[in-house]
């Protein structure tokens, strides 16, 4: 109920908001931040960057996947067709063949493949150990 002042000749009602407890509120909740921020340790994300490789490959095996979910690995010898599961051993091999080439290995796939197969074959390959895996991608002008 608001508190009524008799000034005069009638009697009013004071129709103010007392700001003290809100202030109060408000420097408590500063204090605390001020305290616990420095407490927060900030985490770190390493992203990659565009041209974070220092050399490039001095070879390529390219995968192609086809619409209804085809693997096709093409290396500069050959192009093979295989399953999934003759993926990873398919490719150690070829990356053994010379140890001393730096081999890197991209996945070209479809516009209508499910992101799903392409995910599969990453795994694969990451799996298997494969270091170097990249994606191919087609600029649009």
């Amino acid at each position: 109920m608001p508190t009524l002042v008799s000034r005069g000749r009638g009697r009013r009602t004071i129709n103010e908001i007392n700001m003290v407890p809100f202030i109060d509120v408000m420097l408590v909740l500063l204090i605390i931040f001020m305290v616990t921020a420095p407490l927060i340790t900030p985490s770190m994300i390493d992203l990659p960057t565009v041209g974070k490789a220092a050399k490039q490959p001095d070879r390529i095996i390219q995968i192609l996947v086809g619409n209804n979910d085809t693997l096709e690995l093409k290396s500069p010898d050959r192009t093979v067709s295989l399953k999934l599961g003759e993926l990873a051993s398919t490719v150690k091999r070829e990356q053994g063949k010379d140890s001393l080439v730096s081999t890197a290995v991209v996945i070209s796939a479809d516009r209508n493949v499910k992101y799903e197969t392409v995910v599969k074959v990453m795994d694969t390959l990451q799996r298997a150990g494969v270091q170097r895996v990249g994606l191919s991608v087609k600029l649009l002008n």
